[in-house]
């Protein structure tokens, strides 16, 4: 926690809501980067390489530049999303925050999930549990009848948004995404939100959140019930919800598409 909390009071706020236009670059249509996301990553994986030189660091902002970084999220490895959210953090809005997760042979053993305005700190470790500030925690839904939805479209093609509106939407009453994994995984167990759709799985969005929630008790998996691995960050499809019965549920509406 005091690698992510230094990170993101000496790379991270003293920029939000004091970017100017020249610190903000566009990456892809709708997705930015900004000089915070690439100072943050420089710190983490510096502080990461000297703790554990032999282990790569699979960086979000290394990975847009050089492709050939993904190659290791097939071996153990750090995955490191330095600014989670950057799109609110250009636009001066939360949430944003840090995402650190580490993996063996594919598969997530260990994340962290810093807030950085909240300074809430989310920990796992696999077959350990689920951790909010050192405390364990189990996954509760809202209660609500219908159950509430988190469904993001931004990535799914044309037809496979249109019949999600017609086929999954009417079950659950929506809600706003936040636009940050960091947020969205805390909110599925701590009784924000019951189920969320997620298109786009590239690892570090959601190694570190994918593992915690499980560790709490709900559930993240492909569609088809399959774990959700890092090294398979370009297969489109995950589910997440605040219990097996609310993912099963949520999973029968999506086998219907």
């Amino acid at each position: 926690m005091a690698l992510l909390r230094h990170v993101s009071e000496e790379a991270i706020l003293p920029l939000y809501r004091a970017l100017d236009d020249g610190q903000i670059e566009a990456k892809a249509p709708g997705d930015v980067v900004t000089v915070a996301d690439h100072a943050a990553e420089a710190m983490l994986t510096e502080a990461l390489a000297a703790f554990e030189p032999a282990l790569p660091v699979v960086g979000e902002e290394a990975a847009h530049a050089d492709a050939a970084v993904m190659d290791a999220l097939t071996g153990d490895c750090w995955i490191v999303d330095p600014l989670d959210g950057t799109r609110n953090f250009a636009r001066g809005e939360a949430p944003f925050g840090i995402l650190v997760a580490r993996a063996e042979g594919g598969v997530a053993q260990s994340g962290w999930i810093y807030d950085c305005l909240s300074g809430r700190f989310c920990a796992a470790h696999a077959g350990a549990g689920a951790f909010v500030d050192g405390e364990r925690i189990a996954a509760r839904s809202t209660g609500q009848t219908p159950p509430l939805a988190a469904i993001s479209l931004l990535f799914m093609e044309e037809e496979r948004r249109e019949a999600v509106k017609q086929q999954v939407a009417p079950h659950y009453r929506l809600t706003d995404i936040p636009f940050c994994a960091a947020e969205q995984y805390p909110r599925l167990a701590l009784g924000v939100n019951d189920v969320s759709i997620f298109e786009r799985t590239l690892a570090w969005d959601h190694a570190a959140g994918a593992l915690w929630l499980n560790e709490a008790g709900g559930k993240a998996a492909r569609p088809d019930g399959s774990a959700y691995r890092v090294d398979e960050w370009d297969r489109p499809g995950l589910l997440g919800a605040a219990s097996p019965a609310l993912w099963d549920e949520l999973a029968e509406h999506m086998a219907g598409l």
